[in-house]
């Protein structure tokens, strides 16, 4: 297989710094999901890092076998948290993916789906919630059932895919640039220092979020009312990027940050507030993007200086805890929020200021489920792995509920306990919270 490019080559050299604080010291062995369960180096974090290098460098080509280490990885970044010489692995990721994806062997009908996907549906809204639509249709109007129980679905061969169809929420959420005032009872909730220093903040909906999951959108703000917070819908905005990113697409990636940092510029500095772990991740991310682009690198910078997630964001407010919430909960960490963003003790602080919940730590909790954007899809025999062994850990626990905050998460966790028959249900922490808080 022929080697890459000239400008393939900067754009993955344009991480060599990255590659060479790596010492191969070992410390995130343990931490990474493939070297869990292969216990092979060159399915490790330190051993990608010395291959992307070796590409690089013109010592190795790009073949088949060295594509597939690399596609492998989940991108959860756990090594980048326990790194001692700061490897970051994400971003060393996106750069490989995107340097490489000419040179990746893919059939006529994957590369069109890829190209539809990323190039035409991630890149409108107006089209996402289009096909979200259509897949609300096809649930409500019974096509969904009728298409398993004739198994047209697996003579298609879609089962694994139907499998994470998440149950879409209607009506969709979408952001006009709208404002919801905070909760007038604010003031018997806060101090009244708290509530002098109460900003609006604005809300990044996401694409997955505001259709599909707009239910979880909308308990969000409701919640972000009830701490005193006045929040607006930003107009404009749109998808964060990470899907593309993660698939080796960064142009578009970048192009869609650039509409999110416009879109956001025009609220002023207000904090920017994700109930996506994965999208606050990339949101966070635009300034590493766009640093070597003079006229990107200060505005995206600032962009993701403002960007908080909603737990991080919570707990240093204060909610009106009113109702009790009498069941024991499981906390699963997704990876973006644990090791990404170093986010870990505020959305257990959250939990457990909610009144009658029982918290039930779960062993490794912040080990990655398996779904990690598309991974349940594009590998399928790693992410099954990941989700049972997440699934065992949590039933463990005998908790009624496993909370979290990413979208991927709730629908991978769902997807395995549906297939299993437990009743185990999977929620999104801010419906507790709103469950908590409700007038």
């Amino acid at each position: 297989m022929e080697g890459l490019s000239l400008p393939e080559l900067d754009l993955l050299g344009s991480e060599y710094g990255n590659m060479l604080s790596c010492v191969r010291c070992g410390q995130c062995l343990t931490s990474c999901p493939t070297y869990v369960l292969s216990g092979r180096e060159a399915e490790s974090p330190r051993g990608r890092v010395a291959l992307a290098r070796a590409v690089h460098d013109g010592v190795l080509p790009l073949t088949p076998d060295l594509l597939q280490h690399e596609s492998n990885c989940l991108i959860c970044d756990a090594c980048t948290a326990v790194c001692p010489a700061g490897v970051h692995m994400d971003p060393l990721q996106v750069a490989f993916r995107s340097a490489v994806e000419t040179h990746v062997k893919r059939g006529g009908k994957e590369r069109l789906i890829r190209t539809v996907v990323f190039k035409y549906i991630f890149t409108s809204m107006t089209v996402f919630r289009l096909l979200v639509l259509g897949l609300w249709l096809y649930q409500v109007l019974g096509i969904q059932k009728l298409a398993r129980a004739l198994g047209i679905v697996r003579l298609l061969g879609m089962e694994s895919a139907e499998a994470f169809l998440p149950t879409v929420s209607r009506p969709f959420l979408v952001p006009k640039g709208e404002v919801y005032q905070a909760a007038p009872d604010r003031s018997a909730a806060l101090s009244p220092a708290a509530v002098s220093s109460a900003a609006p903040v604005s809300f990044f909906a996401g694409c997955v979020m505001s259709t599909a999951m707009a239910d979880i959108d909308r308990a969000t703000i409701r919640v972000l009312q009830r701490a005193g917070c006045d929040v607006v819908n930003t107009a404009t905005q749109g998808c964060c990027g990470a899907l593309n990113a993660h698939s080796g697409d960064l142009d578009t990636a970048k192009v869609l940050a650039r509409q999110n940092i416009e879109a956001f510029e025009k609220d002023g500095d207000a904090p920017i507030i994700v109930n996506s772990a994965g999208c606050g991740a990339m949101l966070k991310d635009y300034g590493h993007h766009f640093r070597d682009d003079p006229e990107w690198a200060a505005r995206a910078k600032a962009f993701s200086g403002r960007v908080k997630d909603v737990t991080e964001y919570l707990a240093g407010r204060t909610l009106p805890m009113r109702h009790e919430v009498n069941v024991a909960v499981t906390y699963q960490e997704p990876c973006h929020l644990a090791h990404a963003q170093r986010i870990s003790q505020q959305p257990r602080t959250l939990l457990r200021s909610i009144p009658g919940l029982q918290l039930r730590e779960m062993a490794e909790s912040s080990l990655c489920c398996g779904s990690a954007g598309v991974y349940n899809l594009t590998n399928p025999d790693e992410s099954r792995q990941l989700q049972h062994r997440k699934l065992d850990q949590a039933g463990a626990t005998n908790a009624e509920i496993i909370a979290t905050a990413n979208p991927g998460c709730l629908i991978q966790l769902q997807s395995g306990l549906a297939e299993r028959g437990a009743q185990t249900q999977v929620k999104h922490i801010v419906e507790l919270l709103d469950e908590a808080t409700a007038p």
